[in-house]
């Protein structure tokens, strides 16, 4: 067995890296690019699920066994080798599900075994799904039995010290959330994050974590740059080219319902049936759809229910009695209460993320997970509260502008965020291209809210071939269910939608008239994304770059945002800096900056006031960080610092001069 290596400057924790392994990446590759990321600053390297996963997974979340590393990844040597690499460890680690797959799976092939692990329904067989994908079967982490033998590898290689920390994925599927986190503490796994999607204003609830992910940073990074001047007159846009004019809520409640009354319908089932002879006196699919946060936690077996539940249920609007049931009011309905507040994950990220998110785009960089269209933007006081609201509860929460689920890079949203800044511009310009594109509709497609999120894609991730525009569009037509979906695609719109695409880009009448605009929001969305990177780096918590994120990343939903990354190039760019790697530079500098005032960084924030346009800060009282937030903002540094960064970026960080 392997003997970790001594602690060095990099084990406190300060900056993790995501890396997203298979196909194209394995432990040895991993440890490759250790020495790269040791000089970025990075301290601990942040992987994908690292258990065995069935055969052909390109992304681990299908786990068959997970008291083995993965195989294909290199197996369990080569995973304690890339921990002695030098740099930290987090797992991300799947509890909720694993693959139904007879010949993979040791846990699924016996009938018993699999009543005890799994969510089956005895008298059916039917089997509690993960989201819709019927492979996926959901695990009875409840029982303490199937928790040690599921967690029996990862707290080995937790106290051997392989993993220093651990990423809990999709905490809102198990029966008992916070019951699951104390049982990772008592087996000694005290570094936990969780993935847990809060909606704006909902608090995380007290369990025993270090924070979440980071969408909640990502979500108010995005919305503090974009302009609150413009919400009218990009709205009356979005209303005159797309006919719709209802408020993001009333679409995605719509969805939500859809979702529930149909995908979810098998679990709505469920529910009614358990209930036996008890009529609820309401439709359970919208009682599901009502929800505004993802969940609620009443616990039966301890007969807890909080404040945050009893608030939820009454934003819901459910009749008395279901009420009364699922705050337990009502006894003697445990498993119907448990399964609801496990069905309401899905059908809320389903209709929400993977539906609403695709039916309407006034300004797409607010559809993000976690995110809400209809808050337009974030003042800068309103910023500052919740930075300290964080450093008071969780200091070491995950702090990301973009993940391996986010709709689109933090480069991408920024962009996007910048036609905030023009929204007339911008307005003269959809006229424009969509008057000269007329001639390229050649059948049904696009619809104009179709049209409408073109424009916006090729704007926000310019330069785009056709072949990854494409791909996108055909997700973003199938998510949005409208006029092509997954389960009976319109293959003939789609193909009317992508020739329109297919021809914008190669219109050269028409480019002439995009790319200027194009490149002055390229200008403008590079300088938000340098500041929103800076935000990151200096704002309490630990910031987290995604793969390859170092440098300008203009990916999509994935797959897009699973391309290979030019290691390489970047390893160049960190020895002979060029403008390109203007955002490698800044990430380098502000993570030295951190870890030498690693005290400061960790319990001092102190808003400084420089005005509505300019969000600005200490950390302690030797660094200061400001970031303009409209293109005609300044600021003036406090006399005796001066600015670690090159000039030109937007972007400050200034230093106590003889600090």
């Amino acid at each position: 067995m392997h003997e970790p290596s001594a602690p060095d400057e990099t084990s406190r924790l300060h900056c993790t890296y995501r890396l997203q392994l298979l196909p194209h990446l394995d432990f040895a590759g991993a440890r490759r690019l250790v020495p790269y990321l040791r000089r970025l600053g990075v301290s601990h390297l942040y992987v994908a699920p690292s258990m065995q996963a069935r055969h052909g997974s390109t992304h681990g979340y299908d786990v068959v066994d997970p008291t083995r590393v993965s195989e294909e990844l290199g197996g369990e040597e080569e995973l304690r080798k890339l921990a002695e690499a030098g740099l930290g460890l987090i797992l991300d680690f799947v509890p909720n599900h694993m693959a139904a797959s007879d010949s993979e799976n040791p846990f699924w092939e016996d009938p018993l075994t699999r009543a005890k692990f799994f969510d089956v329904e005895w008298r059916t067989g039917w089997v509690r799904r993960f989201f819709d994908i019927g492979d996926l079967a959901g695990v009875r982490q409840e029982d303490p039995e199937v928790f040690e033998a599921t967690h029996a590898k990862l707290i080995e290689l937790v106290r051997d010290g392989v993993v220093d920390g651990v990423r809990i994925d999709h905490v809102d599927g198990l029966a008992n959330p916070a019951r699951y986190l104390e049982r990772l503490r008592e087996a000694g796994i005290e570094r936990v994050w969780v993935e847990k999607i809060l909606e704006h204003g909902e608090p995380l609830r007290d369990w025993t974590v270090e924070g979440t992910t980071g969408y909640e940073f990502a979500n108010d990074v995005t919305a503090l740059f974009v302009d609150e001047a413009a919400r009218a007159p990009l709205t009356e846009l979005y209303g005159d080219f797309t006919g719709e004019t209802r408020a993001f809520a009333e679409i995605a409640g719509a969805a939500k319902l859809d979702q529930a009354r149909t995908t979810f319908r098998p679990e709505v089932e469920w529910l009614r049936n358990s209930l036996g002879d008890v009529e609820p006196d309401c439709d359970l699919a919208e009682a599901l759809a009502s929800h505004r946060v993802y969940r609620t936690y009443a616990d039966p077996d301890a007969g807890l229910v909080d404040g945050l539940d009893r608030s939820a249920v009454a934003e819901a609007r459910l009749p008395r009695l279901l009420a009364d049931i699922l705050l337990l009011e009502e006894r003697g309905h445990d498993a119907f209460v448990i399964r609801f507040q496990q069905t309401t994950p899905p059908v809320l990220a389903k209709g929400v993320e993977d539906t609403a998110f695709y039916r309407y785009s006034r300004l797409l960089c607010l559809n993000e997970v976690g995110g809400d269209p209809d808050r337009f933007s974030l003042a800068v006081d309103a910023f500052h509260a919740a930075v300290a609201e964080r450093l008071r509860r969780h200091p070491h929460q995950l702090l990301t502008t973009q993940t391996h689920d986010t709709k689109r890079s933090g480069d991408v949203r920024a962009r996007i965020s910048a036609l905030s800044w023009f929204p007339d511009e911008w307005a003269s310009c959809v006229a424009d291209w969509s008057a000269l594109a007329d001639r390229h509709r050649r059948g049904r497609g696009p619809d104009r809210e179709e049209e409408y999120l073109i424009y916006q894609t090729i704007v926000g991730a310019w330069p785009i071939d056709a072949n990854r525009l494409g791909e996108y569009l055909v997700k973003a037509m199938r998510e949005g269910k409208v006029n092509s979906n997954w389960i009976e695609p319109d293959t003939s719109w789609e193909e009317d939608v992508l020739a329109f695409a297919r021809a914008i880009l190669a219109d050269d009448r028409l480019l002439a008239s995009f790319v200027p605009f194009a490149e002055r929001v390229a200008a403008a969305g590079d300088r938000i994304s340098l500041a929103q990177t800076l935000l990151k780096l200096t704002s309490p918590g630990v910031p987290d770059i995604y793969q390859g994120d170092e440098l300008l990343s203009l990916n999509l939903v994935d797959p897009d945002n699973r391309r290979p990354v030019d290691w390489a190039r970047r390893a160049q760019l960190l020895e002979h800096p060029t403008r390109e790697s203007a955002k490698q530079t800044l990430i380098v500098r502000a993570l030295e900056l951190r870890r030498r005032h690693a005290d400061a960084f960790a319990t001092e924030y102190a808003p400084l006031d420089a005005g509505d346009a300019v969000c600005a800060f200490h950390r302690g009282d030797d660094v200061v960080a400001a970031v303009p937030l409209r293109a005609d903002a300044e600021f003036d540094p406090p006399e005796g610092f001066a600015d670690v960064l090159p000039e030109g970026l937007g972007a400050r960080l200034l230093v106590r001069r003889g600090s």
